[in-house]
């Protein structure tokens, strides 16, 4: 396995490292043999969060015995001094550990930057633990291009990790992640794989490897196949003029407007299973699937023809999709 100097942190890292979201669908046994996998193929760095159900819980189980020979990255949503504190408190006792190497503030959005860094927001809380050696350093998430350059050009001394999504698809933060990488912070991708939605993760991954731009991605790893499978992808070297032509075509034909099932539309008012509706879509369009997606489509209780166009998704949603139109779509190909 590479590693590299993840930033100002110090911190070396696995350059392909691991996310816990695939975890919170898991079990405590399966969680121990991913676990097991990613000692064996030396990938130390861990992302989990707060909002990944049970993930910390398990996480924190499975490394018992072998902290040492890991980086705890975690993360929370909360906006308050208050509920931070609690929250790093609640994160340490889940990962049975007195120490996370990263604490994330998790999906910061443009509006919330002034609340996040005022002297009762979050940010506080964080700087607290760190001195208080309960962290060793801190770093933000977001999805939005606009927030991430805020957070950059404005905060860029505050932070010492950032992630955001890039991928094939996905590199809008390609210019801020380059500026970010200027100022000592280390760059994290996340949805390496656009939310399940490319399927040659060699591809994928190498061509994250090679933007220059990212330090580690993290793609999910719900099961032992999966990190072996991850950590035998090759990173060295440009991408070839076959793989620029792949990573073209790719771009043409899923283009922007997808889910990367990140489950952050959820509630649904009338209990669509959205991420999950427009997976079974693209199962039945893409992958010669149909009979498949019809079967696990109908056995689900609610389809996206319930749909009442409440709107209460796509204001949750962190790349601004047009789920109701997306869900209307669906609901034309599997006719309910």
């Amino acid at each position: 396995m590479n590693y590299v100097t993840l930033g100002k942190t110090g911190l070396k890292a696995a350059v392909i490292s691991f996310g816990g979201i695939p975890i919170q669908r898991s079990d405590a046994a399966n969680t121990r043999a991913v676990v097991d996998k990613l000692e064996e193929y030396g990938i130390n760095y861990i992302d989990t969060a707060r909002g990944y159900t049970v993930s910390e819980e398990y996480l924190g189980a499975a490394l018992e015995g072998r902290r040492d020979k890991f980086l705890l990255a975690t993360k929370s949503m909360v906006r308050s001094k208050e509920g931070m504190a609690k929250d790093v408190e609640t994160s340490l006792r889940n990962l049975r550990t007195d120490y996370i190497d990263v604490y994330q503030l998790h999906n910061v959005q443009e509006k919330e930057i002034q609340q996040v860094f005022a002297p009762d927001g979050a940010y506080a809380a964080l700087a607290e633990a760190k001195a208080a050696g309960k962290i060793g350093h801190i770093g933000v998430t977001c999805h939005s291009a606009d927030a991430m350059k805020i957070l950059v050009e404005q905060y860029g001394d505050k932070m010492e990790t950032v992630m955001f999504p890039f991928n094939i698809v996905e590199d809008q933060g390609r210019d801020t992640l380059a500026l970010a990488r200027e100022k000592g912070i280390g760059t994290i991708a996340m949805k390496p794989l656009a939310g399940g939605n490319l399927d040659d993760w060699k591809l994928a991954l190498r061509y994250i490897a090679a933007s220059g731009v990212i330090d580690i991605s993290i793609p999910g790893m719900g099961s032992p196949e999966e990190v072996e499978r991850n950590a035998g992808v090759e990173l060295s070297g440009p991408l070839t003029q076959e793989e620029l032509e792949q990573c073209a075509a790719i771009r043409k034909e899923l283009g922007t407007q997808f889910c990367r099932r990140c489950g952050y539309c959820a509630p649904c008012s009338t209990g669509i299973n959205i991420p999950q509706t427009f997976l079974l879509a693209n199962y039945a369009r893409k992958y010669g699937l149909a009979d498949w997606a019809v079967a696990r489509y109908e056995a689900m209780p609610y389809h996206a023809g319930s749909c009442v166009q409440c709107g209460a998704c796509e204001k949750r949603c962190p790349y601004n999709l047009p789920i109701r139109d997306m869900l209307g779509d669906v609901a034309k190909l599997f006719g309910y």
